[in-house]
């Protein structure tokens, strides 16, 4: 005899349940969670090639912009009441209390960046639409295992209209910042 499927719903988050599950014990501190659209999402675990590629462009882009934006290494982005994702690297407008009031929100961010070992597919699918609905205007995609950077600007609706593909020998130019010029091998 065959069983019907049920209908079923998923309860959804907010930010402020998701602190609260941190602060009742349910969640740790070093928990490897983030919360996409409502959801507690596991993240996948860092390699230490993908710790290094952070560790590189977090260095170069902070000795390149030099105050004139803070470089947020693995920290929360509140982009809705359901969603503060935990890009590896984000480059913020800058600020007097460095963001301590509160983590920034789209309107403060100039540029995220996610490193892809084994985690593309869901970056491409889930956190590219994510950025590109709420508005960030440039995501970078380092994909380790392609040796290549997806450069993604112009976001409209889930989607970014400009898609640039560069390779080991191309230069990565920080559009919002005239000077700064990245080989993308210094990066990958």
């Amino acid at each position: 005899m065959a069983v019907a499927a049920k209908p079923y719903s998923v309860r959804r988050f907010t930010v402020g349940e998701y602190y609260q599950l941190a602060a009742v014990g349910i969640l740790g501190e070093d928990d490897p969670v983030e919360l996409i659209e409502g959801e507690i999402v596991m993240k996948s675990p860092i390699s230490s090639r993908h710790a290094a590629c952070v560790k590189r462009l977090n260095a170069l882009l902070t000795d390149n912009l030099q105050g004139r934006a803070i470089v947020s290494v693995q920290d929360p982005i509140r982009l809705s009441e359901h969603s503060e994702p935990e890009p590896d690297l984000a480059l913020l407008k800058p600020r007097e209390d460095f963001y301590s009031s509160q983590h920034p929100t789209p309107e403060d961010v100039l540029l995220v960046v996610e490193v892809a070992e084994t985690s593309l597919k869901y970056d491409k699918e889930v956190k590219l639409p994510l950025y590109a609905r709420h508005g960030i205007p440039e995501v970078w995609l380092l994909d380790l295992e392609g040796g290549k950077i997806e450069v993604l600007s112009e976001p409209e609706g889930e989607h970014y209209k400009s898609v640039k593909t560069l390779m080991r020998g191309d230069r990565l130019v920080l559009s919002r910042f005239s000077g700064v010029e990245l080989a993308v091998e210094e990066i990958l």
